[in-house]
């Protein structure tokens, strides 16, 4: 299949994905679902029982050697020398200017190997950046069409992967991962996701995508398990107020102003972009990315521009209307002086003001919201 002359990517589920009837859609170059039996169904069903995502389309790079750790020390704002073997940490890489290249995830598999997990829309951008980085002459393999990926995500998704796991996974804890075999499949299994619920992600040989597909729901029937798609990853991450590179970060952001600067560690050694993260710090940011509530009706979009008393202070990066809270959400960047919470918004909607207010976030409460 092709769209403007470029062949759209597909993942190895996407012959499930057409026979369950999903619509799909072209997402960061790959046809993917977005949704199944509907967006709020799969939501909801995330938040109680338990659903499975295929995020195969997003990048997989392996560093190794001597100097790996090294590398990924300095391309990335946290502390990778913090890290034990199986543990798992969120980061970013920015660039020179302090903007942000990508939020990843850094898996420490040995001190020599190291694989990061990043964005679909970056998966290509970020190979390059690492490669034309490479200092260290560390080995950089892209190893995301050897492997594929499944996101298993709710209250029930541990009971559902046990029967099919040979490790005990209740060991396994938040950001953190271990080796095994799914279905009799050797695979990492990672207890990380993007949801707010507990789950797993779990990183397998792709030849083996119908079988563990097929085991999975095998093993889920009884718990009410369904397949979810892009729409429900969105809606279910808003509730979090988990970012979405290309909405909420980007290269013209730095992790200051998207109040990620918890994973910005700067006394240790040099890393790209820390020079002028230091000053931003010390001057302090001039906007900040915070989550508000509509309080009439009206659903916010990206783009949508907010305002305080008749004078535009910011713009939405990401709004929905909130399945689990019913009501409307959303995330955007004011000017730090009006980024308070219980500061009153105006959110223009199709040349009409919404009232609006700041909320604590995130909005949906889960046992691993810390990790943002």
């Amino acid at each position: 299949m092709t769209e403007g002359g470029f062949s759209i990517k597909k993942t190895p589920f996407h012959s499930i994905h057409k026979k369950l009837g999903a619509r799909l859609i072209d997402f960061a170059g790959w046809e993917m679902p977005v949704q199944y039996s509907g967006i709020i169904d799969e939501h909801n069903c995330v938040r109680s029982h338990v659903g499975v995502f295929d995020v195969s389309h997003m990048g997989r790079i392996e560093i190794r050697g001597k100097e790996a750790l090294q590398l990924i020390q300095r391309l990335t704002s946290n502390d990778v020398s913090r890290l034990k073997n199986d543990q798992i940490q969120y980061s970013l890489m920015c660039y020179p200017h302090g903007g942000i290249v990508d939020d990843i995830t850094v898996y420490k598999i040995e001190d020599e190997r190291l694989m990061l997990c990043v964005n679909a829309i970056n998966a290509d951008k970020d190979l390059d950046w690492i490669k034309s980085n490479n200092k260290e002459n560390a080995e950089v393999i892209n190893v995301a069409e050897e492997l594929c990926q499944l996101a298993i995500q709710g209250k029930k998704s541990e009971e559902v992967l046990q029967r099919l796991s040979d490790i005990k996974l209740s060991s396994i804890r938040y950001f953190w991962f271990k080796r095994g075999r799914i279905d009799g499949v050797e695979s990492i299994i990672s207890r990380t996701g993007y949801t707010g619920e507990d789950g797993f992600e779990i990183y397998f040989n792709h030849k083996k995508a119908q079988k563990i597909w097929d085991a999975i729901f095998n093993a889920g029937e009884e718990f009410g398990i369904k397949p979810a798609g892009l729409g429900a990853r969105d809606t279910l991450r808003i509730e979090m107020k988990y970012p979405l590179y290309g909405n909420d970060i980007d290269s013209q952001t730095t992790p200051f102003d998207a109040s990620l600067d918890w994973v910005v560690k700067l006394n240790k050694e040099d890393f790209i972009g820390k020079e002028v993260l230091l000053k931003q710090k010390e001057k302090g940011a001039d906007r900040k990315l915070i989550g508000f509530e509509a309080i009439e009706r009206g659903i916010p979009r990206s783009s949508n521009s907010l305002y305080h008393k008749n004078i535009k202070v910011g713009n939405v990066t990401s709004g929905t209307m909130s399945p689990s809270l019913k009501k409307p959400i959303g995330i955007g960047y004011v000017s730090i002086v009006y980024s308070d919470i219980g500061t009153a918004l105006d959110i223009e909607i199709r040349d009409r003001r919404v009232r609006a207010k700041i909320v604590k976030t995130p909005f949906y409460t889960s046992r691993v919201e810390r990790i943002y």
